[in-house]
């Protein structure tokens, strides 16, 4: 069973930056593919970003330039480095792992961005 754990989140102010951390086990952390998704208050959750194995990474395109997905592998976690947040980055956060085809999520965290 993967386990996922987030941390990282908090209370900013817009323009600010936080780095949001998800410590995995109970897989091969380094052929999992890893994902940062958002899910703002009333809305659908998206994917924000993405690394895969070989840490070729993707962004929704209201990121780009402004959030960082990493990966340790020695460490099992995976990083969502955020800057230049906006009122608009307000949502809960969470990481998903795909191991062996199957998907886990952690809880969540909280990202509040005040304007």
């Amino acid at each position: 069973q993967v386990h996922l754990v987030e941390s990282g989140g908090g209370l900013v102010q817009a323009g600010g930056s936080l780095r949001l951390s998800c410590a995995s086990s109970g897989s091969i952390f380094r052929n999992d593919r890893l994902e940062w998704y958002r899910q703002p208050p009333g809305k659908q959750r998206e994917l924000v970003a993405g690394i895969s194995s070989s840490e070729f990474t993707n962004y929704v395109d209201s990121v780009k330039g402004r959030f960082t997905i990493s990966r340790d592998n020695a460490k099992n976690t995976v990083y969502l480095h955020m800057n230049s947040l906006k009122s608009e980055d307000t949502a809960v956060y969470s990481c998903s792992s795909i191991s062996f085809g199957l998907r886990y999520w952690g809880q969540g965290t909280q990202v509040t961005v005040s304007s």
